[in-house]
């Protein structure tokens, strides 16, 4: 059975998934895919940046596939998951905070993304928003206040770059163009949360093409006080943010209209 060229997955291999898990990071690939399910879980492709393990939550298989770090090989993983069956998708990852009152460990849910990322503009123009899906969005937040994990609920700023565009000096140069030059500051007057390299371009694409979408991100940097990654806290934001999500899947797969719309395309 003829597959993806990117993803080396087929629909045989998916095994009739329907919702997509995506960190960016391979190494979370075996990590996420076991919260949902620890023994069904295996791996199925790897190929680049993109490594992809399914598991099983009641009938539902659940997919989850690494994109890589920012907009381009994220729409690679949308694109060629949509073309297999997929129709959901929640993007996992880690997030720097630009705002004081959103702490190392606690979870940004994104409602929409500044479109910062250019691959977004592949897909519809910069007027287009880039808008959570209200189901996923909703069960992010029903899961977040059940587990009692701290969470934010606004909008992420998504960027093309690490360094210059989240305005960090930390870097050979040291220098900001002036387009640039400022920007943290302004988005966090505008009330914009945090800052990630993929939610624009999954959200805008995903809206566009008719398929769901939403984003998590686990807090690991407080931009407000420093440029620094706070190690201490990776494990657990990562692991806020995935029991989270996996505990908004089970509460989407509950609803019987929405699994009806996911499957009937």
């Amino acid at each position: 059975m003829k597959g993806v060229y990117h993803l080396k997955l087929t629909k045989k291999s998916i095994e009739g998934a329907r919702i997509a898990l995506l960190p960016g990071d391979p190494g979370r690939v075996p990590l996420i895919a076991s919260a949902v399910n620890k023994v069904n879980a295996k791996e199925i492709a790897q190929n680049r940046e993109f490594r992809s393990w399914i598991t099983r939550l009641d009938q539902h298989t659940i997919l989850v596939t690494s994109t890589g770090i920012g907009g381009p090989s994220t729409s690679i993983a949308v694109e060629e998951l949509a073309t297999l069956g997929v129709r959901m998708f929640i993007r996992l990852g880690t997030t720097g905070a630009i705002q004081s009152y959103v702490k190392a460990g606690d979870v940004v849910i994104t409602s929409g993304s500044v479109r910062m990322d250019g691959t977004s503009e592949h897909y519809a123009p910069l007027s287009y928003p880039a808008v959570s899906d209200y189901y996923i969005l909703n069960a992010l937040v029903e899961a977040a206040s059940s587990l009692k994990v701290r969470h934010h609920v606004g909008i992420t700023a998504s960027t093309a770059t690490f360094y210059p565009a989240q305005e960090r000096v930390d870097t050979f140069s040291r220098y900001i163009i002036r387009d640039l030059a400022g920007t943290k500051d302004e988005w966090g007057h505008l009330n914009v949360l945090n800052y990630e390299m993929e939610s624009a371009t999954l959200l805008t694409m995903c809206n566009a093409m008719g398929l769901k979408a939403g984003c998590i991100t686990g807090v690991i940097s407080e931009r407000t006080k420093k440029e620094k990654i706070l190690e201490n806290f990776i494990s657990i934001a990562e692991n806020n943010a995935i029991s989270v999500a996996v505990e908004a899947v089970k509460r989407l797969l509950k609803d019987k209209q929405l699994q009806s719309s996911i499957t009937s395309q």
